[in-house]
């Protein structure tokens, strides 16, 4: 027995060596696998997980690459600068760590990162003279920045317990030191953090401690201001349950909608006032707080800026019409930092975010900043310049003139990237705004040498000539673009010179268009006679046969010209009722298409549905499943080992004689007094007689036991 538990450890110790060995093998294969996921998924959070867990097991020097990569792709993750940070600060490289603080720090709201900055100053200026005067500012800075995050109660504890421990050499300092720690107690209670409570317990500590004839009123002048904070924290843990916070942000296809709207529910909540404060500026700092918290994990999503923009402008609105001019400015500037910051970040390509943001400049009469935007979206390659053009037309109109906006369609025309709409957007304008119908005309004919094999465009020329009532025109751009374009693209305009023949023309007219299309599409029409017809007789939405009709007559597959026949046409029968079940699309879960699914969800052929926000916040929290790779217990050989594991002799002995003690008398529950065996057997033998025993009775399998 005692050479099997040696050799057994030994037989352990081989296999933890070989895991080792296999484990070391394995890991480069990981990251290869993980980088070249990356190269075609580049916000796949799993395989960059397996990166940065390698990049911290490598010199810095190593790893500086991977994270400035790292942060390149995620540059509002919290997490990744805090990891980059404290591999830096492992490393004694503090110019470089204060560098990064710099890069990050006011533009990342995490309270993690919060916490490393505080770390860091405290283990690098200590040694300095004016070290307490560096944390103190340390402190004012992350207080002033996350102050207001319901998880910054660590941070509050931890300035004040340094205050509590300053050294004061006479009464005056003693008292300022007082005042300097009161000051602090009295922001941090009226604020709805995490265990509040803790903090009024621990200023009424503090009061008692100082001066016990005014610690009274001091405190009640509080409680009030207390009682709300505390109400509202209540209120704060529970609206924001299920938040996933310093998640990094990813783009709105890869993005759990469910915790978007999550992050909006709590934005409104902060708007609707829940402290009931008067004070403006408070209500500010806390709604673009939460805006900061949401954009770091939601920074990817247009309209999560656009709002928070706005709400600083409407808050300028406010305080302006307030008498409060100078405050008004300062937040409408710092609207224009936030519509700055998102086309300078992560949406660079977002064209409704660069409209926004100009037609607010041209709103404050910032015309040159106006062009600005727009010229610095025409300069990239990655947006169509098309609705660019079209958009800084208008507003050079708006701004500078008819004749200004003339010379951006110019511009326009000589960008090989402009597309026809530029030439429908500029010939409108001169027919609504300058009533220069000439010039219109010019402009769809100028257009038309380019775009004419475009059945679009012809159709936005068609319609333009059919509104100036110029039938004779109308019919000449007819042939002349049926007689140039290839008959593959030509269906929509015959459709459309139908359509025009049949509201204007006489029946002559008519049946002669009907009959040339037909002749061009013989081959394709071939059968469907009857089907044409409903080209002649259909308006708009209206068609002279039901759905069902047109579908038996093979409307759709005769005509080919992209009409859509309606779901629903005026004359059918719209009391018949389907006589078969529907699903309730109300209770449906989004389905959201994943080539990769992450573990955990319920994956079906093509995609995944979305875990819970709850279970989705736990996720984010445990290591990935990658990181349980490695040796598994073998059931069977460990129940064995146990089983053959000799039991220590005094163990048995104490063990033996316990249940000897338990077995020898019972607890009568009802009386709280004990009963011997006999009373025992004499009860069982009485209930014999009267009733049947219980299927599980206790007693009685003790007695039989104690008789065997």
């Amino acid at each position: 027995m005692a050479a099997n538990p040696a050799k057994r450890m030994k037989i352990e110790e081989t296999h933890e060596s070989h895991a080792k060995v296999s484990n070391q093998i394995r890991e480069p294969e990981r990251c290869a696998k993980a980088e070249e996921r990356i190269k075609t998924h580049p916000y796949d959070l799993e395989a960059w997980t397996i990166l940065v867990r390698e990049a911290q097991s490598k010199s810095i020097e190593v790893a500086r690459i991977f994270y400035e990569k790292l942060l390149h792709q995620f540059p509002n993750a919290g997490r990744y600068w805090r990891i980059y940070v404290e591999h830096e600060m492992k490393n004694k490289n503090y110019e470089r760590v204060e560098a990064l603080f710099q890069r990050c720090l006011l533009k990342v709201m995490s309270i993690d990162l919060w916490k490393s900055y505080i770390t860091y100053v405290r283990e690098t200026k200590k040694h300095l003279p004016a070290f307490r005067d560096k944390m103190t500012q340390a402190y004012e800075f992350a207080l002033g920045k996350m102050g207001l995050d319901i998880q910054s109660f660590q941070i509050w504890t931890d300035y004040l317990e340094f205050l509590k421990t300053t050294e004061v050499s006479n009464a005056y300092a003693e008292n300022q030191k007082i005042v300097a720690i009161r000051k602090v107690y009295h922001r941090a209670i009226i604020l709805p953090i995490i265990n509040v409570e803790q903090l009024w317990k621990d200023y009424n500590t503090f009061e008692q401690n100082t001066n016990k004839n005014m610690a009274k009123k001091l405190i009640d002048e509080k409680s009030k201001e207390f009682a709300t904070a505390k109400r509202v924290s209540k209120e704060f843990e529970a609206i924001t349950r299920g938040l996933v916070k310093g998640a990094p942000a990813l783009p709105p296809h890869l993005t759990n909608l469910s915790q978007l709207q999550l992050w909006k529910r709590y934005i409104e909540w902060e708007k609707s006032n829940p402290l009931s404060t008067e004070d403006t500026l408070t209500l500010v700092k806390r709604v673009m707080f939460a805006y900061e918290q949401c954009l770091l994990v939601m920074g990817h999503h247009a309209d999560v800026w656009n709002e928070a923009a706005l709400f600083l402008e409407s808050m300028s609105k406010v305080l302006s019409e307030k008498g409060d001019m100078q405050l008004g400015r300062e937040l409408s500037q710092e609207a224009a930092n936030v519509y700055e910051r998102a086309v300078d970040g992560l949406l660079k390509s977002n064209m409704l975010l660069y409209f926004a943001f100009a037609d607010f400049e041209e709103s404050r009469m910032q015309y040159e900043k106006c062009h600005s935007i727009y010229n610095k979206l025409l300069l990239r390659d990655d947006v169509d310049p098309t609705l660019v053009y079209i958009q800084y037309i208008k507003f050079v109109r708006r701004a500078e003139g008819i004749q200004s906006a003339r010379n951006v369609f110019k511009k326009a025309r000589n960008d090989s990237r402009s597309q026809y709409h530029v030439y429908v957007a500029a010939a409108l304008m001169e027919y609504h705004c300058s009533k220069e119908k000439a010039i219109s005309i010019k402009i769809f004919d100028l257009g038309l040498k380019k775009f004419g094999s475009n059945p679009d465009y012809v159709l936005c020329y068609i319609d333009f000539l059919s509104h100036l009532n110029d039938d004779n025109n109308t019919r000449v751009l007819f042939e002349k673009v049926l007689n140039q374009m290839p008959q593959e693209k030509s269906k929509q305009i015959w459709s459309a010179f139908l359509d025009f023949e049949s509201n204007y023309g006489d029946l002559a007219s008519l049946l002669k268009v009907e009959q040339r299309r037909n002749y061009i599409n013989l081959e394709e029409y071939k059968g469907h006679q009857t089907a044409l017809l409903v080209d002649r007789y259909k308006f708009r939405d209206l068609y002279p046969c039901s759905t069902y009709e047109l579908r038996a007559m093979g409307y759709k597959i005769a005509t080919l010209n992209n009409v859509v026949v309606p779901q629903k046409v005026n004359v059918e029968n719209t009391s018949r009722q389907d006589d078969y079940p529907r699903p309730d699309f109300n209770q449906l879960i989004p389905f959201r298409p994943s080539s990769k699914p992450i573990l955990g969800v319920h994956v079906v052929p093509g995609g995944d549905f979305p875990v819970p926000p709850a279970v989705a916040y736990l996720m984010t929290q445990i290591p990935p499943p990658t990181c349980f790779v490695g040796n598994f217990v073998k059931v069977d050989d460990l129940l064995r080992c146990i089983a053959e594991r000799p039991i220590p002799e005094q163990y048995e002995k104490e063990y033996t004689a316990k249940m000897s003690i338990s077995e020898g008398s019972e607890i009568n529950h009802s009386r709280g007094s004990k009963r011997s065996a006999a009373d025992i057997e004499n009860e069982n033998s009485d209930e014999e007689t009267t009733a049947r025993p219980p299927r599980h009775d206790v007693y009685r399998t003790r007695q039989q036991r104690r008789q065997c």
